[in-house]
């Protein structure tokens, strides 16, 4: 069920594995995409792509009823947040109800999507025994988090083990044998529990060494140092260091929305977690952050920010992908138009974006225009950022150009 980032190439790998598989989504807009092969999938999982779509036992449904004829399901919906940080759960919630209501005696549910502490039993767990079906006995539960990186080949469903934590050992033992066959390897823990806070842990360590990195960016950069040389140089240790990259802010739906689902959870326990609490408001605040250091930089120049030409370079919220969900692209653009500036983009990936109720396009003849500012947000294989300055100051988020120091935000 959900047939987007995750559930596509979980069903593409569970089909390669000699599956039959339905696949379910309430779109018929994702559903037509799906079936033109016009879908953000790495390019090496697109001639999969192609040949499930010519097998008769890969359909696609906006029927939820089919979740009663499969023998196991599995939920991947997105788990979002709203535009006060906190959890929206109407789609997973929506997925859940469907699959409770179609459930069978001796199927096996398995929850993919993050979400809070408890979430599986919530969901699943409570609504199945009031059905009368016993979880664990009757109809098999089980939480297995999602582990996709868009864009990214290696780390593929195929090549990435896979955490399982079941409502009872026979959950834990069917979800395992399901998803062996997709994965490299399956760590198993004692519920569903240990896995919904696994993925949580995952995502919250990420957010707070993101945070980290961009903090200590802006250092380097108070003592006119190159924070990716510092990191590469940091990167040499072979023990007690992982590089993070400092940038812009954070997209995607994980690690701008997981922290704040656990961070919702313990203010309903009365409970904090300062440091994730400190990481997650950093985060936000980093497109702003970006802004001012856009108005500095024409300031520099006598320059003021409206009617400024400024050119944002990439933006997706990261390289080699085409989405746009949380990017703080669209933030910055939104706040420099709101300055006055006149703003365009250039990323071949993205046709066009809505900033402030306007829709921009994608200029592929950018190079060809003056520009005041280029301001460097996702630097995609083969962008040239030279060819598209032309002399203009160049603001590189990135903080990846060789040669340049203008920084992200301070």
């Amino acid at each position: 069920m959900g047939l987007g980032y995750v559930g596509l190439p979980t069903a593409l790998a569970l089909r390669e594995a000699g599956f039959a598989v339905t696949g379910v989504d309430i779109s018929d807009a994702r559903l037509a995409d799906i079936r033109r092969s016009e879908v953000d999938l790495p390019p090496a999982r697109l001639p999969g792509l192609a040949e499930a779509l010519k097998d008769p036992s890969f359909r696609l449904t906006t029927d939820t009823g089919a979740v009663g004829r499969a023998e196991a399901v599995i939920v991947c919906v997105p788990t979002p947040v709203d535009r006060h940080r906190v959890p929206d759960l109407r789609a997973l919630t929506a997925a859940c109800s469907a699959v409770v209501r179609h459930a069978s005696e001796g199927q096996l549910l398995v929850l993919t999507s993050t979400s809070y502490v408890g979430t599986t039993r919530d969901l699943l767990v409570a609504p199945l025994a009031a059905r009368g079906l016993r979880p664990g006995t009757d109809v098999y539960v089980a939480f297995a988090p999602e582990r996709i990186d868009p864009g990214i080949d290696g780390h593929a469903p195929e090549s990435t083990p896979r955490v399982v934590g079941g409502v009872g050992p026979r959950s834990t033992d069917l979800a395992t044998e399901l998803l062996r066959r997709t994965a490299p390897s399956i760590h198993r823990v004692d519920d569903p529990e240990t896995a919904e806070m696994c993925k949580l842990w995952e995502n919250t360590f990420r957010a707070v060494n993101i945070a980290l990195a961009n903090e200590l960016a802006d250092t380097s950069l108070e003592f006119g140092l190159d924070p990716r040389q510092v990191i590469d140089a940091a990167a040499t240790k072979p023990y007690g260091f992982m590089p993070f990259y400092p940038g812009p802010g954070v997209g995607g739906h994980c690690i701008p929305c997981d922290p704040h689902y656990l961070l919702w959870q313990l203010r309903a326990r009365q409970r904090e977690a300062p440091l994730v609490d400190s990481a997650m408001s950093a985060i936000a605040a980093r497109p702003s952050g970006v802004v001012r250091r856009a108005r500095e930089t024409l300031a520099d120049r006598g320059e003021a920010v409206a009617g400024a030409r400024i050119l944002v370079v990439g933006v997706a919220y990261k390289p080699g992908v085409a989405d746009v969900r949380e990017s703080p692209a669209l933030e910055i653009i939104d706040r420099l138009s709101a300055l006055g500036a006149d703003v365009g983009y250039h990323d071949p990936l993205v046709p066009e974006v809505t900033c402030r109720g306007v829709e921009l396009r994608h200029l592929a003849d950018a190079a060809s225009l003056p520009w005041d500012l280029i301001v460097v947000h996702t630097l995609h294989d083969g962008t040239d950022v030279s060819g598209l300055a032309r002399g203009c100051p160049v603001l590189d988020t990135t903080h990846s150009l060789a040669g340049r120091r203008t920084g992200a935000a301070r």
